[in-house]
């Protein structure tokens, strides 16, 4: 095999090695946190097998079926958006109670646009931008502001990555952008953003919320090296023992990364990102079309947004449909490889 194929390959299985490695390890700091501090750390062992299991699964059926795997996902994440009575939206619920189907409907969203962007015929790639465009609107429907904003900003994405050249800078991109939305939810609980801002954010998410992440950043620095434990939130915050009838009162601080760093410290959110960054790396190694990877990436980063604010990590649907797409868009088509190692055959004759 040439050289150049070869160090791809290399670097491939590298990247698949370090993940596999990152979530062992997330699995591996949550059952040492839960003994040390106690807790529930299925939570997070659950979240590290459907990740896994899932990306294995989107590798997979993205090698054998490179446009109808997304968008059968597309379609099954708008079904379980639609139909799951755990993810049942009313129009008065806050961000708690439909980021997981937000969260859904934008992986659908990107499913789609990966499909798109694999399908070779015009009237096909058109059919599943369309789809794309549904999804939003579905959102919209449901009642869904952030689903159906999420779902654009996606498909706008996925539109604008044809002008691109190079993925490094659209992954460089989405990183920037994760970093600046979960570090926006940080500042807001620590209040050190400035007045202009606090006021219109706080009212977004909701005075509760941002209560909720004050607790959960005073547990951070009282324990920030191992956190409470895992699961632990509800019964040392005094917000969220304290019985005040309201619908975000379920035992979670409503952002991925307070959550972590509440219970399982520093560490814990250390893992977190690292695994954010692999699944990039991941993308940014990835065989497949530099559209398909950015279109896949922005659904993953709009993810992240909507779990700096809300607790859509903690449904297992939305975990394994990440990794899914994550598997998918990092997949080689067997047709690709065929037809790499006749060009390599006949160069040795």
């Amino acid at each position: 095999m040439p050289a150049g194929p070869a160090a791809a390959h290399e670097r491939r299985s590298a990247s698949d090695a370090t993940g596999g490695a990152l979530l062992g390890a997330c699995a591996a700091w949550a059952l040492i946190t839960a003994g040390v501090h106690g807790g529930s750390p299925e939570g997070m062992l659950l979240a590290v097998l459907a990740v896994a299991a899932g990306y294995a699964g989107g590798r997979i059926c993205g090698a054998l079926l490179p446009v109808a795997a997304p968008c059968a996902g597309a379609l099954g994440g708008l079904g379980l958006a639609v139909a799951a009575p755990r993810l049942t939206l009313s129009p008065s619920s806050p961000l708690g109670h439909t980021g997981a189907t937000a969260a859904l409907l934008i992986l659908s969203a990107g499913a789609a646009c990966c499909a798109a962007w694999a399908a070779r015929v015009p009237s096909a790639r058109l059919a599943l931008r369309l789809l794309a465009a549904g999804i939003a609107g579905a959102a919209a429907a449901l009642g869904s502001p952030v689903g159906c904003a999420g779902s654009v900003v996606v498909l706008l994405c996925s539109l604008a990555a044809a002008r691109l050249r190079h993925r490094a800078l659209g992954i460089i991109g989405l990183a920037v952008a994760s970093v600046l939305v979960t570090g926006a939810s940080l500042a807001l609980a620590d209040d050190s953003l400035p007045e202009g801002l606090t006021a219109p954010l706080e009212g977004s998410v909701g005075h509760h919320r941002v209560l909720l992440w004050q607790d959960a950043l005073g547990l951070a620095e009282r324990e920030p090296a191992m956190g409470v434990g895992p699961g632990r939130f509800g019964d040392v915050s005094p917000v969220a023992t304290r019985d005040s009838g309201d619908f975000l009162a379920d035992d979670k601080p409503h952002s991925a990364a307070l959550q972590q760093a509440s219970e399982q410290g520093l560490v814990g959110v250390g893992l977190l990102a690292a695994v954010f960054c692999w699944l990039l790396y991941a993308l940014w190694l990835s065989p497949g079309s530099t559209q398909v990877v950015l279109s896949a990436g922005a659904a993953l980063t709009a993810l992240t947004a909507v779990a700096a604010v809300g607790n859509a990590l903690s449904v297992t649907t939305v975990t394994t449909g990440a990794g899914i797409l994550a598997g998918i868009a990092t997949a080689r088509p067997l047709a690709d490889e065929q037809q790499e190692g006749a060009a390599v055959s006949s160069g040795y004759r």
